[in-house]
């Protein structure tokens, strides 16, 4: 485990955006394999009981399209995201590093930029890279977007101070990816819920107009 690190580390350094690129893509797809276990484990529970016991198949197309995601977005974007946040922060607004003012600013910037936007292209590209039109993925951004929303801002802030307090800038990338073994089985785990009712007390939140005129 120590050479494995150390050698994370030396490929870190030498490739920074390639390395986060892979690791991103990687723990993406391992997170999946999860999300597609869980949603397994409980349509299982809910078949008969003549029906218990099927056999769980991994979905490789579908690990491969949410590595992809990890490939192309999470790794690069998010690379520049944490690097860049840091530098904007302890220039423009001349914050000491790691004092509760400079790790409260970038957990909000974190939590009002970064979040709901990584939210947004994540359902996106999940809808379009499944063969949807664009009509059925502004569907499925409306249904899930919300309530994923909701669910992740009560958890990842402290996440987030954790990362920002403690965690050097080179590495936070790897620590929320470390996290998103959980996040990305948790948030295909929403994709894959389509319109269950749980959902639907979120979009109760909705003006009546959004919500297509119901009574």
């Amino acid at each position: 485990m120590l050479k494995a690190w150390k050698w994370y580390q030396h490929c870190l350094s030498s490739h920074p955006v390639k390395t986060q690129i892979v690791s991103s893509g990687i723990l993406w797809g391992i997170g999946d394999i999860g999300a597609q276990y869980i949603t397994h484990s409980t349509a299982t529970n809910r078949l008969p009981k003549s029906n218990v016991g099927v056999e769980f198949k991994i979905n490789w197309k579908r690990v491969a399209i949410t590595s992809m995601f990890g490939f192309g977005y999470v790794g690069p974007v998010g690379h520049f995201w944490y690097e860049g946040l840091d530098r904007f922060i302890r220039l423009r607004f001349r914050l000491q590093p790691k004092s509760p003012r400079f790790v409260a600013t970038k957990v909000a910037a974190d939590g009002i930029i970064f979040g709901p936007f990584d939210l947004f292209v994540f359902f996106t590209y999940m809808g379009f890279s499944t063969g949807k039109n664009v009509a059925q993925v502004k569907e499925d951004v409306k249904r899930d977007f919300l309530p994923a929303l909701i669910l992740e801002g009560g958890v990842w802030p402290i996440f987030q101070v954790v990362n920002f307090r403690y965690v050097p800038v080179r590495y936070q990338l790897l620590y929320v990816n470390v996290l998103c073994l959980i996040d990305s089985a948790f948030l295909s785990w929403i994709e894959q819920q389509k319109d269950a009712p749980w959902k639907q007390w979120f979009t109760s939140f909705l003006p009546l107009k959004e919500r297509g005129g119901e009574v």
